[in-house]
């Protein structure tokens, strides 16, 4: 992937999406040693990093393909992200969700006018239900995580703040089906000078730690953590982009989110999802390791339910 591609990808997204804003925080400063530099993405269109992907994979389809529509199965972000882009490019866009999403996901959804198909929440029950209408309506499967052209178009966040701020050492984002830290490694690698990519893991769902380490791609039997856009498991398209680009993958507990998380919230006055907190735990926990660095931290999302915070 050259960097003249990755150039080519923000060409074609920007008209549809917002250069969300950076900023920074004296105190979070003081508190790690270091200079951070936050990517805001919880004010992109629809409230998370997955409006990139999902606007660059549907921009790439022939007309032909964009008029058969587009089809994804998700609980959540990126079947808002699909829905929103597909709208605005004037695209079907049908989504398979699990019938134990919350209701209010299913309503943002029906908002960016997806077309909503519901089944059990198993992967098996969910690849069956997209299976049937992609063989119903022609569409196109777009995955959320695990497809080149949504890795590129994540990759994006992390292009707009090296053109902001070139000289970072450090590029921190959360881990979760590896699209977004596929998509940044490629970023740092090609408009990064000296800089490195990290990744940030909930202890409680550490597939992509373990998949470094084993060098192939590992599952959790379990994935209790309040980072619920974490808990999806690495594919065959990003997992060799991640082995080859990423410096390495920090895990951190429960505890150190929720405490990032509120540090966020009460700190910088901003509205992030538990995931989004991830990474600057991470920056946290092994801060000695990174006293005076310069970080770009992606806040990838903040698509928050407000009933449910952990504080």
């Amino acid at each position: 992937m050259s960097k003249s591609q990755l150039h080519k990808v923000l060409e074609r997204i920007q008209p549809h999406i917002h250069r969300t804003p950076v900023l920074g925080s004296t105190l979070i400063n003081e508190i790690t040693g270091s200079n951070l530099w936050f990517k805001c993405e919880n004010f992109q269109k629809m409230g998370a990093f997955k409006m990139r992907g999902a606007t660059n994979a549907i921009l790439n389809l022939s007309e032909e393909k964009k008029a058969r529509g587009v089809v994804t199965h998700s609980s959540g972000n990126f079947a808002q992200a699909l829905s929103l882009a597909a709208k605005s490019l004037d695209v079907p866009a049908y989504i398979v969700m699990p019938d134990t999403a919350p209701e209010v996901k299913k309503a943002a959804v029906r908002t960016y006018e997806g077309k909503i198909t519901e089944c059990p929440s198993t992967l098996k029950d969910r690849e069956e239900t997209a299976n049937k209408i992609l063989k119903d309506t022609g569409a196109t499967f777009v995955h959320p995580s695990n497809d080149l052209d949504v890795i590129l178009g994540q990759g994006t966040a992390a292009m707009e703040l090296l053109e902001d701020y070139p000289d970072l050492d450090y590029i921190f984002c959360p881990v979760g089906g590896g699209g977004l830290i596929a998509g940044t490694a490629l970023a740092v690698k090609h408009f990064g000078t000296n800089c490195k990519c990290i990744g940030g893991e909930p202890l409680e769902a550490d597939d992509a730690w373990r998949s470094l380490k084993s060098g192939k791609i590992e599952t959790n039997e379990t994935v209790n953590t309040i980072a619920d856009g974490l808990k999806t498991q690495l594919g065959d398209q990003n997992f060799p982009i991640i082995l080859e680009n990423v410096e390495e993958i920090i895990r951190v507990s429960e505890e150190e989110i929720k405490s990032t998380l509120r540090l966020i919230w009460e700190r910088m006055k901003i509205i992030v999802e538990p995931s989004s907190a991830v990474p600057l735990a991470a920056v946290i926990k092994e801060k000695e390791r990174f006293k005076n660095k310069k970080i770009g931290v992606i806040i990838s999302g903040g698509n928050v339910d407000l009933n449910q915070l952990p504080f």
